[in-house]
């Protein structure tokens, strides 16, 4: 509290003295009164301002400041809990991945499923390691469970699509419509399956890109897989020009797929013709192929077929138009 009085300036510096000297400060209903006297003058009382009926004690204070002191080591410590929990925990976790992983690789179970799992353990092992921080901060684990419980149909409503995720998932491994390493055809997208995780199938495009499908889309959408069967067949489109000996052009083909290395000679091979086009006559080539050597087999064959054509004198045509002009 601070006090201050103004005394007039016509009053002399002995009068002040002695009236500092003679003050009596007395508390009389919360009010600072000051009692000054001066030989004869009238004893005037100065209202300086009100204070509390009780002040805090100093023991009072310093309990508080103890108390207070008390709070700030314990949550301190706490924090600092919580910060070890996560670092060792998150090492911890690594570590039982990768046992995981191990064990899981030592096992007869298809790769999906493995991924699946490992996906599965590693969120569990966050979520435990989530509320074991949370504990460390002080707070009730119990009350933390109570809250998710009360929270639950909110949480399932706002994450009811990764729910669906989830069972996509479990729909994908029961039914195994692909497999991790599978080559498939999604929604105009292609790619090899590279890990079929809790919500998400990884796809590894051949440019390299990785397209992260969700698992419900995967478990409804019409998928084409190019590899489950062993070989495919693959058909080659020609064109050769009108006149041309087709017999020529089939012992041509015929020599070409019998080189090959990547044309299987069983189921045989067929080359028929399929169209009189404008230009050309058209021809299909069939042939069967291993799955893994679909892309190059049709990229060599189309190379080969048309060297063996320049040097036989095999005319492939590009679409064209004959004019006739008449004189009038």
């Amino acid at each position: 509290m601070r006090l201050s009085v103004v005394f007039p300036v016509t009053m002399s510096n002995t009068f002040i003295t002695e009236l500092l000297c003679k003050a009596k400060i007395m508390l009389n209903q919360n009010k600072i009164r000051i009692f000054a006297a001066q030989n004869n003058n009238r004893i005037m009382p100065l209202e300086i301002e009100t204070i509390p009926k009780e002040l805090p004690s100093t023991d009072q204070m310093t309990s508080l400041l103890d108390k207070l002191m008390d709070i700030g080591v314990s949550a301190g410590k706490n924090i600092i809990v919580a910060i070890i929990i996560i670092v060792v925990g998150r090492l911890i976790i690594k570590f039982i991945n990768r046992l995981i992983r191990r064990m899981l690789e030592k096992t007869k179970i298809d790769a999906a499923v493995q991924s699946f799992i490992r996906s599965l353990a590693n969120m569990v092992l966050m979520t435990l390691l989530v509320i074991s921080a949370i504990g460390a901060l002080g707070i009730e684990t119990t009350s933390f469970a109570a809250l998710l419980a009360s929270g639950a149909v909110a949480v399932g409503m706002a994450l009811s699509g990764n729910l669906q995720n989830f069972s996509g998932g479990i729909i994908i491994l029961i039914f195994k419509p692909y497999r991790v390493g599978d080559f498939i055809e999604v929604d105009g997208k292609t790619g090899k399956v590279e890990e079929i995780q809790i919500f998400h199938t990884i796809l590894r495009q051949i440019d390299n890109q990785i397209i992260y499908i969700p698992n419900s889309t995967m478990s409804t959408a019409t998928i084409i897989n190019k590899t489950r069967e062993g070989t495919r067949r693959i058909e080659w489109t020609i064109g050769v020009a009108y006149g041309t000996d087709l017999k020529e052009v089939e012992t041509a083909v015929n020599d070409v797929l019998d080189k090959n290395e990547y044309i299987l000679k069983e189921p045989a091979w067929s080359v028929m013709v399929n169209e009189m086009a404008d230009s050309s006559v058209s021809l299909s080539i069939y042939a069967w192929v291993k799955s893994e050597d679909v892309i190059i087999a049709k990229s060599v064959i189309y190379a080969e077929i048309y060297r063996q054509f320049q040097q036989k004198g095999i005319e492939i045509p590009f679409p064209q138009r004959t004019v006739h002009i008449v004189k009038e």
